[in-house]
């Protein structure tokens, strides 16, 4: 009687104990059904995709037009000279808005190699190593008309880009490209100085 009992009340433990071995066994292989998401929170909720249609605006898409007004991060442009190289009152600045240090010309010079360098070539003859593979080149730097631009008007070239040269004010931030308008204006003079422009000990060199 005893041993009947023990076998009767045994069994389904045995039983519930092979279950839980085999589930743990399981545990770990590939398995198409999704996982259990206890707490969903905000996971997973209705949204539109970019470029997808929607019957609830009149034009039938769900991207819009920015609100009038709207100004994305990172461009509200309170000065408009420093920012654009033309001031608010629609004049193209004279000079660099910035302290021109041998950093921030050594900046600009760093910037200047890796954006200007391939089409203008390192010293801005319009040679680069791009022209020389095809690419119409630019008008050389080294002419009295490009010399007497503005520095604000080098700077909104470089921002805007002209004729067959791209923009770069995504790629360059605003300080780097003023520092791009200091180098050029350093490479300027150095292709087109005269003695007049030496300090008095180089003279004095250039004399023995």
């Amino acid at each position: 009687m005893w041993n009947k009992t023990v076998r009767k009340t045994g069994s389904p433990i045995a039983v519930l104990a092979m279950t839980l071995l085999l589930s743990g066994c399981y545990q770990g292989r590939p398995s198409e059904s999704p996982p259990i998401h206890i707490n969903p929170n905000m996971d997973s909720q209705p949204r539109y995709k970019a470029q997808g249609e929607s019957a609830f605006f009149l034009d039938n898409s769900s991207m819009r037009p920015p609100v009038a007004g709207t100004v994305a991060r990172g461009e509200l442009f309170e000065d408009a000279g420093l920012n654009t190289g033309i001031d608010a009152q629609g004049d193209t600045l004279r000079k660099i808005p910035f302290p021109v240090t041998m950093s921030f010309m050594k900046r600009g010079k760093e910037r200047f190699n890796i954006y200007c360098l391939p089409c203008h070539g390192g010293l801005g003859e319009g040679n680069g190593m791009v022209v020389k593979r095809g690419l119409i080149p630019p008008p050389t730097w080294h002419s009295e008309l490009v010399r007497n631009y503005p520095d604000g008007h080098i700077f909104n070239v470089i921002s805007n880009g002209i004729r067959n040269m791209p923009a770069y004010r995504h790629q360059v931030s605003v300080k780097d490209r003023w520092a791009i308008v200091a180098y050029f204006r350093a490479l300027l003079r150095s292709q087109n100085s005269t003695r007049a422009d030496l300090p008095d000990d180089k003279k004095a060199e250039l004399s023995k």
